[in-house]
């Protein structure tokens, strides 16, 4: 039997099993504990303890406080299952093992469908295997029935790729296993180029600093810290200038027009609106479509860099946008 593909847009809003806002608070504990905990083993000179595990089994007991929670920092994949039926038996270690390779990009969650029949009928699982994904709170189906490992990678791949991109949820390699760079804990030598970068930001010469933050970029892509940076510098100059009155009487006037939708949305967040700013994004992307979607879409992820990814607030609009774009 052939997997029957399911859509990513096909997602189904899980507001009804948690509140985004819960999920948050709960990830951001999870979060907090894990570094007390990594702090506590530092000082007993241990290893310390991983950001969780790569696989685990989860029941529809628990299925609130172990996927929907989790699905803030890392993408979680569901795995419906039954011991005695062959095709899913067969399927679960090409999963594990496919988790195992994958190395916290994603997690796997094993849902064994004979003592979870309540969770599999709300969520309508309707052949063995099923794999199900979550991310930021939305119920993202994958495929259901049997799968080649090359089939359910590619659907992976496509899961991870969306995840990061349209919500930014993005898991970090070796978190959960053990096999990050050990170098990764040791501090970071002071670079000459972003100190730079710092010092015209902190001066008030943005454009100078959008420069700076931008050479360091180019020469590390990943630079969390230059990316950061370089978003709030080009926050400051697109609302440099600005007459508030005139930007929020557009955008009341013109809901559907992007550009004041966006400009309003800057001095939200640069007045400390944050809330405001994040739902008036989330609602233009409803109302939008195509390119005009999509830019609404990367300026609202934009300005989740400047408040950080591990803010609740944040953690809150990356699951409202999930509703508006699955």
């Amino acid at each position: 039997m052939q997997p029957r593909n399911m859509s990513m847009r096909g997602a189904v809003d899980l507001a009804a099993v948690k509140a985004a806002a819960e999920a948050a608070q709960k990830a951001e504990q999870a979060r907090a504990a894990r570094a007390r905990q990594a702090q506590e083993a530092e000082a007993d000179g241990v290893a310390a303890p991983s950001a969780g595990p790569l696989i685990f089994d989860v029941s529809e007991r628990d299925f609130e406080e172990q996927v929907v929670g989790l699905s803030a920092e890392v993408p979680v994949v569901l795995n419906f299952w039954a011991e005695g039926y062959a095709p899913a038996e067969q399927f679960k270690p090409v999963i594990e093992q496919l988790a195992e390779e994958y190395d916290g990009r994603f997690v796997l969650a094993n849902v064994d469908l004979r003592s979870s029949q309540q969770l599999a009928q709300q969520l309508q699982i309707r052949d063995l295997p099923t794999l199900l994904a979550v991310v930021a709170g939305q119920l993202l189906p994958l495929f259901e029935g049997p799968a080649s490992e090359p089939e359910v990678r590619q659907v992976l791949d496509k899961l991870v790729e969306a995840a990061g991109s349209q919500l930014g949820v993005v898991g970090e390699i070796g978190a959960r296993s053990g096999r990050g760079d050990v170098d990764s804990e040791l501090p970071e030598p002071v670079d000459p180029a972003l100190a730079a970068a710092h010092d015209a930001l902190d001066r008030g010469d943005l454009g100078g600093a959008v420069q700076a933050y931008r050479n360091v970029l180019a020469d590390r892509p990943g630079d969390v810290e230059a990316s950061l940076g370089l978003a709030q510098a080009e926050l400051l100059q697109r609302v440099q200038g600005l007459d508030p009155q005139a930007v929020r009487t557009a955008a009341a006037e013109r809901p559907t027009d992007v550009d004041a939708q966006l400009a309003a949305a800057d001095l939200d967040l640069t007045g400390g609106h944050v809330e405001d700013a994040f739902g008036r994004l989330v609602d233009t992307v409803g109302r939008t479509f195509g390119e005009d979607r999509d830019r609404v879409r990367t300026h609202l992820l934009g300005l989740f860099q400047v408040i950080g990814a591990e803010d609740p607030r944040v953690v809150k609009a990356r699951g409202a946008l999930a509703r508006k774009l699955f």
